[in-house]
């Protein structure tokens, strides 16, 4: 490692309601972790964070009552500001802790973040070990993560469809032209899962078991051949655990309402849009990013519903990082995309 590296080293954050990313200028990412913290409260209502990450997602559901686990990110905001100051901490004391110099940090924020939320993300940051904390909205950190152009004079249209929330934006000249943000996203999508399953199989089952049902049979367009997955939960009449079969048209039917309010996102987003860019969307149509791009068949229905291309990107689950990394490296060049 050279002096350079001991004496400082940049990082770019995309703390997102479901993940935890961090790239470091000049190696990549180097960290990505659940969003979930695990917090022990003792006798006298004290509490102290026992996991982080991937520990602490194993937990969830899973804990004594002396042990609770959370996620501190809701909707692409911090919810649980202490918690999020000691996740954040956690995540970087393994890169920060031996350097002389504290790092700059950028951190990604969704679109339309109001003041008192911004303070927050920079607090949470500045406690966690940073020296300065730069801000970048995620639809232009997700844009330049997937290679769109965003400096040219032409129309630029991504959707970023996080676990959180879903964000839409339409980016010319290093600027945002249009943008809207959604609290819709992939943990949307799993309570409605739950919340189906409950009401058609009598049966109660955990985030976890709803996601892993998403990824596994999720399928936004009906196919000939259906798919089903046994799933595993507790009887809410009985109380005793039982196991029920899912299909992916009951799925489907379940994430209706989500899928329907990401696709009036979109509209209101093709109508706001100048006419002279959206000539440009109609010849290159629209990126798709984050988690809920790979949902089944979504970049389909979003092509058949808009009538407009649709592709998904290269690394979906990394590209807001990507981006955020981009410009930490490239901070001359693309330093007007950083909220002031």
């Amino acid at each position: 490692m050279g002096l350079s590296s001991w004496l400082s080293a940049d990082f770019a954050i995309d703390l997102g309601t479901a993940n935890t990313l961090i790239y470091r200028k000049g190696e990549g990412i180097v960290c990505n972790e659940p969003s979930v913290v695990a917090v022990q409260c003792d006798n006298n209502g004290r509490k102290r964070v026992v996991a982080v990450g991937a520990e602490a997602k194993q937990m969830l559901g899973r804990t004594p009552e002396s042990i609770v686990a959370c996620k501190p990110i809701r909707a692409g905001v911090i919810s649980d500001y202490r918690l999020t100051q000691e996740m954040l901490k956690f995540l970087m004391k393994r890169f920060v802790a031996r350097r002389l110099v504290k790092p700059r940090v950028i951190i990604c924020v969704p679109v339309g973040i109001t003041e008192v939320e911004r303070k927050a993300v920079q607090g949470a940051v500045m406690s966690a070990g940073a020296r300065e904390v730069m801000l970048i909205e995620e639809p232009m950190a997700a844009a330049i993560g997937a290679g769109l152009p965003i400096m040219e004079p032409e129309g630029s249209m991504i959707m970023d469809i996080g676990g959180g929330t879903t964000e839409i934006a339409m980016i010319s000249l290093k600027g945002i032209v249009y943008s809207r943000s959604l609290r819709v996203g992939g943990d949307t999508m799993d309570e409605a899962i739950v919340n189906f399953v409950r009401r058609r199989h009598n049966t109660l089952i955990g985030e976890q078991s709803a996601e892993r049902i998403k990824i596994s049979i999720g399928n936004v367009i009906s196919e000939e051949e259906s798919t089903s997955i046994e799933v595993r939960g507790r009887d809410v009449i009985h109380g005793v655990p039982k196991t029920c079969t899912v299909t992916d048209d009951e799925i489907r039917g379940a994430l209706i309402e989500p899928i329907e309010q990401i696709l009036e996102l979109a509209r209101t987003a093709l109508e706001k849009t100048p006419p002279e860019l959206a000539s440009d969307i109609m010849d290159r149509g629209m990126a798709v990013t984050g988690g809920g791009s790979l949902l089944k068949n979504i970049g389909h229905l979003l092509n058949q519903e808009l009538g407009i291309p649709v592709c998904t990107i290269e690394q979906p689950l990394h590209s807001v990082v990507l981006g955020s990394g981009a410009v930490l490296d490239r901070l001359d060049i693309l330093k007007d995309v950083i909220v002031h």
